[in-house]
């Protein structure tokens, strides 16, 4: 597989956009698709991708040559959202909040407590809210979200510090995404929010830069975090969503043929990641325990209560007025 860079993937993005788009004679007429992630390659998430690149490539007979590029290969989260907005890379998936940061109002869709599970959570992709936000996506940054997937419930986990409510995370340094709906979470329950790049967090929570950090299970156990982590406190504090994006012109020069083709292999790799990822996370609380983490079942309103009673009020005017509730009712 061909390697690519960040910095040959940010360096002259008309050319590296050029690549994408147009079929490479080389690959005899294959046009290629590159999908970045962030996340290790023994993740549900990527492997999805490589599940979608070879149904594409079986049912195109090879005419479309989707190429994986895990464990942040090609820069930060935000380095490939802005390839995929550009034209310099194809796609990549991120979580909703991430995205916020080129259409503010998305990061609604991964606000703590909105969702009561994932059922409820799948059915933001049909929401008349949701269609409005891509098209406002498409028209504004040149991206199209082509799916919703289940990233899992979020954990709270830490070093040293055992946590039964959320007077125990005061004062302690959480590693959040740099997103403002996660530092508001976080500050609502007293702790000290430190933004930390996900492909930075292991050493970051090994050298003791941050105290603690929050991911569903399948992200902490695939990345090892219970390496450098003592406590699992199931907080379940956000039900997480991440976005399939695809750089808009792109998708609109597929031959309808393969879009049809990459269209069927994403639904059908959606569909079983979020069953492997349901599956992985009914196992691993008793995986992780018998790694030798404690886990602990704390006061969960504790950890609810100061942050119904500000985010919501607070990114009113982001979100949309009414978006919150609308999406609560679905």
């Amino acid at each position: 597989m061909t390697r690519l860079t960040k910095r040959s993937l940010l360096q002259g993005s008309a050319a590296v956009g050029a690549t994408v788009f147009m079929p490479a004679v080389a690959r005899a007429q294959a046009t290629v698709l590159r999908w970045g992630e962030m996340l290790p390659a023994t993740h549900p998430q990527v492997q999805m991708v490589e599940r979608i690149a070879k149904q594409v490539k079986e049912k195109t007979s090879g005419r479309v040559d989707i190429q994986s590029f895990p464990a942040g290969q090609l820069g930060s989260g935000k380095d490939m959202m802005e390839s995929v907005s550009s034209g310099a890379l194809t796609m990549t998936t991120d979580g909703a909040a991430a995205l916020g940061s080129f259409l503010p109002q998305l990061s609604v869709v991964e606000a703590p407590y909105l969702w009561r599970d994932a059922a409820h959570m799948s059915k933001v992709a049909k929401a008349p809210v949701f269609t409005q936000m891509n098209a406002e996506l498409e028209k504004k940054r040149g991206m199209r979200m082509m799916a919703v997937t289940y990233y899992g419930k979020r954990h709270l986990t830490t070093g040293s510090k055992a946590v039964k409510s959320a007077a125990d995370v005061a004062g302690l340094k959480l590693r959040v995404p740099p997103v403002d709906t996660f530092r508001a979470m976080v500050e609502a329950w007293g702790a000290k929010a430190t933004p930390v790049n996900f492909n930075e967090l292991y050493l970051a929570l090994s050298q003791g830069a941050v105290d603690g950090q929050e991911n569903p299970l399948p992200t902490i156990h695939s990345a090892k975090l219970q390496e450098v982590q003592k406590h699992l406190i199931l907080t379940g504090h956000i039900i997480t969503p991440r976005l399939v994006i695809v750089n808009s012109d792109f998708w609109k020069g597929l031959k309808d043929a393969d879009r049809t083709e990459v269209e069927a292999a994403i639904a059908d790799g959606v569909a079983w990641q979020d069953a492997e990822l349901t599956s992985q996370e009914n196992s691993l609380v008793a995986t992780l325990k018998a790694g030798g983490m404690t886990v602990t079942e704390p006061d969960l309103e504790s950890f609810s209560k100061p942050v119904l009673a500000s985010l919501p009020k607070q990114f009113e005017s982001k979100w949309g007025k009414g978006t919150w509730d609308a999406l609560a009712a679905l």
